[in-house]
């Protein structure tokens, strides 16, 4: 079950053509906008190199724009042994007979394991009634939302019910969530569950359950 090819198509092609005409908008208007910075300085080349500067310019921001969406592009195959979730440059495979529940959790596909662990979580944009009738007609219970929604706390530092190794990643992770490291949060999740915990963000807080609960 791939995110539609047509959808990513219309990213790879708006995004570029949406970018080259706003940053050429801007440079129009841009003797009546309270700022300018570098923009004056294309703003000042001769024609034609203006438009073409500008126009190159926004292009390319819309092609790193496009190729941020394209990276949370999920493919979700579920064979009779395994479910296998691919996205440009990752892959998780995990194996069917381990998997209790599926669900969405705002923009991300969980999967939970029989005693509450989490097993995956990705970026996923795919229509939730197509995820709950793949999984359901292959033999993988879906849910709504998350089934242990109400076990979670929020986390803040040194909590007595958190061991000290597992408050340290927890610090380590909000810093990365403050800052914005997206790999780094991924990594620290997963010690996090290393150490017997679940973690969920909710702008830019960390929500916590031990597994299990």
């Amino acid at each position: 079950m791939p995110t539609p090819m047509w959808s990513r198509v219309l990213v790879w092609l708006c995004l570029p053509l949406a970018g080259a005409a706003l940053l050429w908008g801007v440079l129009l208007l841009i003797d009546w906008l309270p700022f300018g910075g570098p923009l004056n300085l294309v703003r000042e080349l001769p024609e034609p190199w203006d438009l073409v500067v500008g126009l190159g310019v926004g292009f390319v921001i819309g092609l790193i724009l496009a190729g941020l969406v394209d990276a949370e592009s999920l493919t979700v195959l579920i064979s009779p042994t395994e479910v296998v979730l691919t996205r440009p440059g990752h892959r998780r495979a995990v194996p069917k007979g381990e998997i209790a529940v599926a669900f969405p959790d705002r923009d991300q596909l969980v999967l939970l394991g029989r005693t509450g662990q989490e097993l995956a979580r990705e970026p996923s944009h795919l229509p939730k009634k197509r995820l709950s009738q793949a999984f359901g007609s292959r033999g993988v219970a879906w849910a709504e939302q998350d089934p242990y929604l109400e076990a979670y706390r929020r986390w803040v530092p040194n909590l007595p019910e958190v061991s000290g190794a597992a408050n340290a990643v927890f610090a380590a992770r909000q810093k990365a969530l403050n800052s914005g490291d997206d790999e780094d949060v991924r990594e620290l999740r997963e010690e996090l569950g290393r150490l017997g915990f679940v973690v969920r963000d909710d702008k830019k807080k960390q929500y916590w359950r031990p597994v299990g609960s």
